[in-house]
C-alpha cells in the first residue's frame, strides 16, 4: 500500500525521489550531524531556547543603550537601531551578541572561517529583524537567515 501513497502520505521526504520510501533514507539521529557537528557539549547545535533567551537579553540591553541616549523619553524605535547595530557589530566581528555569550552560543560560518564577516552580519541581522526567517527551521535547527547566509549557531559551553 505505502508503494502506492508513499508520495504525498510519507511527507515530503519521499516527494523528493521517485519510487522511494520514506523508510529508505537514512534519518538524522541529532541536530547538525548533517553538518558534521558533534551530538552534544562544545560545538555542538545550539537548543532553541538558548538563541530565545539570547535574543532576549539582546533586547532589553539594546532598550537600556538606546534609552541612555534619549532620556528622559522614551527610546521608541531608537531601540531597534541599536539592537541592530549591535547585533551586526558583535555578531560581525566577535562571532555572538552579548546575549548569546551569556547564554554560551555563537554564530558559526560553515566553511570553516573565524569571522562571520560584515556582509553576512548585515544580511543575517536584516533576516532576524524580519522575523519570519529566524522562526522557520530546518531538522538542523539552522534558520533561513542561518541557511541564506552559510551560519549555524552552536554551543561554547
Amino acid at each position: 500500500m505505502n508503494r502506492w501513497t508513499g508520495s504525498w502520505l510519507s511527507g515530503p521526504r519521499a516527494a523528493l525521489e521517485p519510487g522511494a520510501d520514506a523508510g529508505d533514507r537514512k534519518t538524522q539521529r541529532w541536530r547538525g550531524e548533517r553538518l558534521g557537528l558533534p551530538e552534544t557539549g562544545p560545538g555542538s547545535v545550539s537548543s532553541t531556547a538558548r538563541r530565545a533567551v539570547g535574543m532576549l537579553i539582546d533586547c532589553v540591553l539594546s532598550g537600556l543603550v538606546a534609552g541612555l541616549f534619549t532620556m528622559p523619553e522614551l527610546p521608541q524605535n531608537w531601540s531597534l537601531l541599536a539592537w541592530y547595530l549591535i547585533g551586526v557589530i558583535a555578531v560581525s566581528f566577535f562571532g555572538f551578541t552579548p546575549g548569546m555569550y551569556v547564554m554560551g552560543v555563537r554564530v558559526a560560518r560553515l566553511d570553516g572561517s573565524t569571522m562571520v564577516g560584515v556582509p553576512r552580519g548585515l544580511v543575517r541581522t536584516a533576516l532576524v529583524a524580519l522575523v519570519i526567517p529566524a522562526v522557520v527551521w530546518d531538522g538542523d535547527n539552522r534558520g533561513l537567515h542561518d541557511k541564506l547566509v552559510g551560519t549555524v549557531v552552536v554551543r561554547t559551553r
